[in-house]
């Protein structure tokens, strides 16, 4: 199937007073049926107070699924919709557009139908919407790409998502009936084997794709002719449901969407020194010399990339003699290259890469300053200690949970190293899609 190429217009951020423009240029022939993403996200929550926008690994919580919906160009406008400022920002920032719901169907009772149903009325550009569940951050353009392709290319009306458990349920029963449960799926007295049982088909509600008639016909977000998407278990993770925050965190560490230009394998790491394997803390003796640490920690995960196939190279700069000293001790123990950058790293780096015949796709880097931010857009994968300033921060792809000199890097080697066997897992998810073609 052909995709959509999303190209910022100058209607791109209207509200709700104006109309659903497509913001991407169609390439399919035939289909012309105008596609949207609708997340929504109202303000209030009853757990954790505005849970949409609360930081998860780095990012907040709708910006997971809204980086997937905006990179996968499926969609002619992408939308969020909610009753509140500071989300609204996040989706501006985001790339998306805005639908401010109205009070009507922002309360505590409103359901999702209510307020796509909205939308509707107010966008009637709209033919198909896809409604993305904004507390499933682990979605990839592929999941989104896959399920779509029930309705552009073999007519279903309507598709959602589902995982596949092999959990043998029961009923509660009450007391006074003389017994507490019975068994809903399953014989006791012939318990099938995990590989001798299919298990059962869960909706894990990543996202529901459903037509505008099925929607306002009929008042359903299932019906119609309906197809189901299955996705592994380890991409259906449900913040709403089943998933405390620090969970959630290592899941979307191991198996999130970290953008387009992810590479499956880095093949080179570019690491800053300073503010990166050192805390920013300098040692005075009583001699006066002066002295940094390292963590050992972090040197160890270098090492583990190099076993890996990994080509290290170390940054330092000329405004950090100290810095310099110490890389030239740990270059030697660690066997790997060190360079000196200026004030703009990226022209220090063009040649390096060059050299190695490499793309940007196959470089990881780690910087901790404002003047890294070129090279942190650039890279495929790209990261920042917890202390770094906010502008490195926001360049950033990966933000990491410890500080410069206290683990920082080893942290982002982790990650790195997760990127890969997140390939296999996709390679396996591409294997259940074409099974179930």
């Amino acid at each position: 199937m052909a995709s959509r190429k999303r190209v910022p217009t100058e209607s791109h951020n209207k509200g709700p007073e104006g109309s659903a423009v497509a913001v991407g240029k169609r390439s399919r022939a035939g289909d012309q049926r105008h596609i949207a993403a609708l997340i929504l996200a109202r303000g209030g929550s009853k757990g954790i107070p505005l849970k949409n926008i609360k930081t998860l690994a780095g990012i907040p919580l709708i910006g997971w699924v809204l980086r997937a919906a905006v990179d996968s160009e499926l969609f002619d406008s992408v939308w969020v919709s909610t009753d509140h400022d500071d989300i609204e920002k996040v989706a501006l920032s985001s790339g998306a557009r805005v639908h401010r719901r109205s009070a009507e169907v922002s309360k505590d009772s409103s359901t999702s139908l209510d307020t796509i149903q909205e939308f509707l009325r107010l966008y009637p550009e709209v033919d198909i919407v896809c409604h993305i569940q904004a507390t499933s951050p682990c979605l990839h353009p592929f999941h989104l790409k896959g399920a779509l392709e029930y309705i552009t290319e073999q007519g279903y009306d309507s598709v959602f998502a589902v995982v596949r458990r092999h959990h043998f349920r029961w009923q509660e029963v009450k007391k006074e009936k003389g017994e507490l449960t019975r068994p809903l799926n399953l014989d006791p007295a012939n318990r099938p084997r995990r590989q001798d049982w299919d298990g059962e088909l869960c909706e894990n509600g990543s996202f529901y794709f459903s037509t505008r008639d099925l929607i306002e016909k009929q008042g359903l977000l299932q019906g119609g002719k309906v197809a189901y998407y299955e996705m592994r278990p380890e991409y259906s993770v449900d913040i709403d449901v089943d998933i405390d925050w620090p969970v959630a965190e290592q899941r979307v560490l191991r198996y999130g969407y970290f953008g387009r230009d992810s590479p499956e394998v880095v093949r080179l790491l570019l690491c800053n020194v300073s503010g990166c394997l050192t805390e920013g803390r300098i040692f005075l003796s009583a001699s006066g010399a002066e002295m940094i640490s390292v963590n050992t920690r972090d040197t160890a995960g270098l090492r583990m990339l190099q076993r890996e196939g990994v080509e290290v190279v170390l940054l330092t700069s000329s405004l950090d003699p100290v810095a310099q000293d110490l890389s030239q001790i740990v270059s030697q123990r660690l066997g790997c290259e060190v360079l000196r950058v200026g004030e703009r790293p990226l022209e220090d780096l063009r040649p390096l890469v060059k050299k190695r015949d490499l793309t940007w796709k196959d470089v990881a880097y780690m910087g901790n300053e404002e003047v890294d931010v070129e090279v942190l857009n650039l890279a495929g994968l790209s990261a920042v200690p917890s202390d770094a300033p906010l502008m490195a921060i926001n360049g950033a792809k990966y933000i990491c949970s410890a500080a410069g000199g206290r683990g920082a890097v080893r942290e982002f080697t982790e990650h790195i190293r997760l990127q890969k066997k997140k390939a296999k897992s996709q390679l396996e998810q591409d294997r259940i899609d074409r099974t179930n073609c």
